[in-house]
C-alpha cells in the first residue's frame, strides 16, 4: 500500500468533471476524505481546499492537497504528504506546483514553475540537488487537474467513452484515460445521492493489481465532487469515502 495517499490524489485530480457551465468550485472549498485499508481498518485522511491569491501580480486560484496516516497504520507506515498549485482563474492553466511528500521513508521535495507561453517546465529536486527544464505541451498538473476537469462540460458522455489528460508528473508527462460507466444512487452519511461512475486506466504493477482496479462515484450535481473510491491494490484493498465538505459552489443535491 506505499504512495496509495498520492495515487489517490492522481486519481481523483483526473476524475472530476462538471455538465454545467456554472462554476464547479469557488474560493473556500474545502473536502476531507477517510480512507479504509481492506474495508475496514482507519488508514488515514486527505484534505482538499481551494483559495484565492497573489502570484506574481495576478490573483489566481491557490489549491492544497494533504494526507496523512493514522492509527495503527501509522505505527507501521507513516505518511505526511503536501500538494499545492497555483493556477489561472480563467484558463485554470497551472503556474506553479510544489510537491513535499513522506511516505514510509520514501521523500520527495520538488517546485516545478510552468511557463506556457514558451512551453517549458522548470523542475526543482531538492531531494536530488538537480534542476531541469523540460519542454510541455497543454498540461495540467496533479491538483489544477482536478478543477480543471469539473469545469468541463460532458453532457455528451454515454458509457464506455473514455475522456484523455495530459497530467505532469515527477518531470514527465503521462496521459491519463478516465471511462465512464453510466450513473448509479449511492447510499452515503449524507443521506441518498446520485453519482456518476468512473474507472481510470492505471498502470498495473507495483500499487494496483490491474489496470482497471479503480471504481469512483462522482456526484451528479453541479458540483462535481468524488464521494467514494474503491480500489484494489497489490496487497489489500482501499476505499476513500468523503467525510464533510463546506464553501461549495453549488448546493449538494441529495434525494
Amino acid at each position: 500500500m506505499k504512495k496509495y495517499l498520492f495515487y489517490l490524489l492522481i486519481i481523483f485530480s483526473s476524475s472530476l468533471i462538471c455538465q454545467e457551465k456554472k462554476p464547479a468550485f469557488q474560493n473556500g472549498e474545502w473536502l476531507r476524505y477517510k480512507m479504509s485499508y481492506s474495508g475496514f481498518l482507519r488508514a488515514g485522511s486527505a484534505i482538499l481546499e481551494v483559495h484565492e491569491k497573489e502570484y506574481q501580480g495576478k490573483k489566481v486560484f491557490y489549491t492544497k492537497g494533504t494526507g496523512w496516516t493514522s492509527g495503527m497504520i501509522k505505527w507501521f507506515f507513516e505518511v505526511d504528504d503536501l500538494y499545492e498549485s497555483f493556477f489561472d482563474k480563467e484558463t485554470l492553466k497551472p503556474y506553479l506546483f510544489k510537491r513535499k511528500i513522506n511516505e514510509g521513508g520514501y521523500k520527495k521535495h520538488r517546485i516545478t514553475s510552468f511557463n506556457h507561453k514558451y512551453k517549458t517546465a522548470y523542475v526543482q529536486d531538492f531531494t536530488q540537488q538537480k534542476d531541469t527544464s523540460i519542454t510541455i505541451g497543454n498540461i495540467q498538473d496533479m491538483l489544477s487537474s482536478f478543477y480543471y476537469l469539473r469545469n468541463q462540460d460532458v453532457s455528451k458522455l454515454k458509457k464506455g467513452d473514455e475522456i484523455k489528460l495530459d497530467m505532469f508528473i515527477d518531470a514527465q508527462t503521462y496521459p491519463f484515460k478516465l471511462r465512464f460507466l453510466g450513473k448509479e444512487t449511492l447510499k452515503t452519511k449524507f443521506g441518498k445521492v446520485r453519482t456518476l461512475l468512473f474507472r481510470p486506466i492505471v498502470q498495473s504493477g507495483r500499487v494496483f493489481k490491474a489496470q482497471e482496479s479503480v471504481t469512483i462515484w462522482i456526484t451528479d450535481d453541479a458540483n462535481k465532487i468524488p464521494i467514494k473510491m474503491k480500489a484494489s491494490l497489490a496487497v489489500g484493498s482501499l476505499r476513500a469515502e468523503l467525510e464533510a465538505y463546506k464553501g461549495l459552489a453549488n448546493t449538494f443535491q441529495k434525494l
